[in-house]
């Protein structure tokens, strides 16, 4: 598409977060983390790395800014270290001013050179100093109270932030931190991974916590902070696109929507309809928790935006077997091959990641009509390059592939919004640099930027940094 059909105000940008590219683990003053612990499990990380150093953005502030510039990006999303601000995590517990002085000097920064801060309160990096008082986020009554007096804490100190996100993707702290046990902090039922955890039981009470945390902040931003400061709160969730594995089968066009139930409505639906979907409370019945009419009350209605994260597409094909006690899926199998032998796209570093920029759209159109048309910020969307890691750095900082899925998938939110109707105000390219990918450390890279991490983690913009610019530039219309 060429046709200017985005808002003028639309914001795009680059994505980060927090313990993937700050580094300084111990430095002002900031406390462990629940990653910080994770990493030094031995095997947990790909590569036996860490973030302690990752992008070593706490102490290059100013080069990441000059990066964001010379994209002509208008926004950055970045997420807090909440062990910066309160380093053991709990509303009792010292505030760290130099936390607090750290980011509202980077809010600062960004503005003056005229770039939008989307301002993400937790990816992922619990204190673990909650974990290890009171069991993080399994604790209801203590993990809510917490959250909502560090994100108090937050709104107060930066004015200056327009656009909160509460919480990047509920579902994998979760599924990964307590379920399958593969993210911090490790929780599953498979005793060769973790000695504790319950992964029939605990994925769904932590995600009901994380559910209440949110609407908690929420309601403080309203209440307190909202009026004066002009500014909005939501949520971002992940989801990819699903395709029934055999078109003609209606038991895989069911498994389809339950798929998306299972890993989008279990968040949305509740903030927009005050209820857990059907299809889930069928399957895990009481080991579901439920909402006291109170809770469904101050949950429904909690997001000024939807904030998306996106990046894939499965075919879906039914399971007829009675589903495991552990599965979190919807008792279904998720394919990149569908019936007829049709790929879902190219292999990436990432097992589960191909590019398919049609799901985006098909995806972007599901969450509109299902949550009645909401504002939607697309907060991550971005790939991996199959053995990217292994090239020399000329070949790696030309990223055709990237490249290539960025073009794919922005010409799909474009249609989205021209064709389809879909409110999507703003789009975040995960990543602005190379940084460590969790489990999988630093053997993969999602950065439009390449970070020389044995020298000095000097950065290279790579070809993909240079083309979403225009490409955005060409579809904002001017008034």
């Amino acid at each position: 598409m060429t046709k200017a059909v985005l808002p003028k105000d639309f914001l795009w940008g680059f994505a980060t977060a927090s313990y993937q590219i700050e580094g300084a683990p111990t430095e002002d003053g900031r406390g462990p983390s629940i990653w910080d612990e994770f990493c030094k499990i031995p095997s947990k990380i790909a590569d036996g790395s860490s973030g302690d150093v990752a992008c070593d953005s706490y102490h290059r502030t100013a080069e990441d800014i000059a990066l964001l510039k010379s994209t002509g990006a208008r926004a950055y999303r970045f997420s807090i270290s909440w062990s910066r601000i309160i380093p053991i995590g709990g509303r009792n517990d010292p505030v760290n001013p130099a936390g607090i002085a750290f980011y509202k000097k980077f809010v600062d920064d960004l503005l003056a050179e005229g770039i939008v801060p989307l301002v993400t309160l937790f990816h992922w990096d619990l204190p673990d100093g909650l974990d290890k008082r009171y069991g993080g986020l399994l604790n209801k009554e203590e993990f809510v109270a917490d959250y909502a007096h560090y994100a108090r804490t937050m709104f107060e100190a930066m004015p200056k932030v327009k656009h909160w996100i509460t919480f990047n993707e509920p579902w994998c702290s979760s599924i990964l931190g307590y379920n399958v046990g593969v993210f911090a902090p490790g929780r599953t039922s498979d005793r060769t991974k973790s000695p504790v955890g319950d992964s029939s039981r605990e994925c769904w009470i932590v995600g009901h916590n994380l559910l209440l945390a949110h609407a908690t902040a929420v309601k403080i931003y309203r209440e307190e902070f909202k009026t004066k400061d002009g500014g909005e709160i939501g949520i971002t969730l992940n989801g990819d696109a699903v395709y029934p594995w055999d078109p003609e089968d209606p038991l895989d066009i069911e498994a389809a929507e339950r798929k998306l139930e299972f890993s989008i409505s279990w968040f949305a639906d509740p903030i927009y309809y005050g209820r857990y979907p059907e299809s889930m409370i069928q399957q895990l019945g009481e080991r579901l928790p439920t909402f006291t009419p109170e809770e469904a009350a101050l949950v429904q209605g909690s997001n000024d935006f939807y904030g998306m994260n996106h990046y894939t597409a499965n075919y879906i094909r039914h399971k007829t077997s009675a589903p495991d006690p552990a599965d979190f899926l919807g008792n279904l199998e998720t394919l990149f091959t569908s019936k007829s032998g049709t790929s879902i796209g190219p292999e990436t570093q990432s097992s589960w990641l191909r590019p398919n920029p049609q799901g985006f759209r098909d995806l972007l159109v599901w969450i509109s009509k299902r949550y009645g048309n909401p504002k939607i910020y697309c907060t991550e969307n971005g790939t991996s390059v199959k053995g990217e890691n292994d090239l020399p750095r000329e070949q790696i900082l030309d990223d055709e592939f990237r490249a290539e899925y960025f073009r794919g998938y922005i010409d799909a939110l474009a249609k989205a919004v021209s064709e389809d109707g879909v409110d999507v105000r703003g789009y975040m390219a995960w990543s602005l640099m190379d940084n460590f990918e969790w489990a999988d450390g630093y053997e993969t890279r999602f950065g439009v930027t390449f970070v020389d991490y044995e020298g000095g983690q000097k950065r290279y913009p790579k070809k993909s940094a240079k083309i979403i610019g225009p490409l955005f530039e060409a579809l904002i219309k001017e008034d």
